[in-house]
């Protein structure tokens, strides 16, 4: 959600494993389909990845811009900006059919259509509230939680008590006051909002993989997009009204999308092309150091030394998981 941003759902194939489909971000990933075999030596493996990492750059950068929108049109409408503008041009370049599908089929559409929603929708009103690399940070627990999950294997809880310290960290410093428990300087309902956006991102990478052996291509997720739209668009007219349509509001929402959909998006479908998946499930772990870069380059949000400890700890988690995961998997 990542508010991440949403790659291509994979063509009908076994379900992969969840720590390889961890790679969505913020700016969340469908899982990766298979990459197809490519030239040796290093260039030919520097390129997928210089794409990937581009796509992470675009997305929290997206996301950076996205908070600048907020003060215009508020976190509801620049979910609702980003969602149709995504939505319009998936639509427009898959151009999915909408006959020939089962009632199940688009039950499933709908429910990744409100996961798009909620994710996008909780993402941004996390980082309407606290910095964007802590916000990306709790929101990447969601796929790592999964991983563990479904992979049970006892070194992951190795991973899961990692990533937890790094929580601990980032919630442990800093002037929250009130005693007890709490999220340190950062505010508690901010922190719940990405908690809640990684629990849908999570369910995202769910989805994802079934709406890709149900619909062709990215058919099923140019659908559910649009299904996304709609689901936003009262909250985002609600609170933005007549901002939605101002030039240069509307302006800005398209570059959201744009760095956050669209860009990304077309990055890691190259990218996928060539690069095995648990190469890009790794480096979609380092989004949100590349958040926290965003968010002091665009934003001024300066990092402490026990914030950036976390953040590294999380990312080491992440990274772990993926490992072990592609470990078990039979070569």
């Amino acid at each position: 959600m990542t508010a991440s941003t949403p790659a291509p759902t994979p063509p009908p194939t076994p379900a992969p494993a969840p720590a390889a489909a961890s790679a969505a971000t913020s700016s969340p990933t469908a899982v990766p389909a298979p990459a197809t075999p490519a030239g040796r030596g290093p260039g030919a493996r520097f390129g997928p990845v210089a794409l990937v990492i581009s796509a992470g750059i675009s997305v929290q950068f997206g996301a950076a811009l996205a908070v600048m929108v907020m003060p215009k049109a508020g976190a509801a409408g620049v979910v609702t900006l980003r969602l149709a503008a995504a939505a319009l041009v998936l639509l427009l370049l898959c151009r999915p059919k909408v006959r020939g599908y089962s009632r199940a089929d688009w039950g499933t559409v709908l429910a990744f259509g409100v996961t798009l929603a909620g994710m996008n929708g909780l993402f941004y009103q996390a980082v309407d509230r606290i910095p964007l690399g802590p916000a990306v940070t709790l929101e990447v627990l969601g796929p790592l939680a999964l991983s563990v999950f479904v992979s049970r294997r006892l070194v992951n809880l190795l991973w899961a008590g990692l990533a937890l310290a790094g929580v601990v960290l980032l919630s442990g410093h800093g002037g929250g006051g009130g005693g007890g428990f709490g999220f340190g300087a950062l505010d508690p309902a901010g922190a719940a909002f990405a908690l809640g956006a990684g629990a849908m991102w999570a369910a995202y990478i769910v989805f994802s993989a079934r709406t890709g052996r149900r619909f062709p291509q990215a058919d099923g997720l140019a659908l559910a997009m649009a299904v996304a739209a709609v689901i936003s668009l009262p909250l985002g007219v609600v609170q933005a009204g007549s901002a939605l349509i101002v030039p240069s509001t509307l302006a800005l929402g398209v570059g959201v999308a744009v760095l956050s959909s669209v860009l990304p998006y077309t990055l890691e479908l190259l990218a996928l092309r060539r690069l095995p998946a648990p190469t890009f499930a790794i480096l979609m772990s380092l989004e949100p150091a590349i958040a926290a870069t965003a968010g002091f380059l665009v934003l001024n949000q300066a990092l402490s030394a026990p914030d950036a400890l976390a953040i590294a700890l999380v990312i080491a988690a992440s990274m772990g998981a993926v490992r072990s995961q592609t470990r078990k998997q039979p070569a």
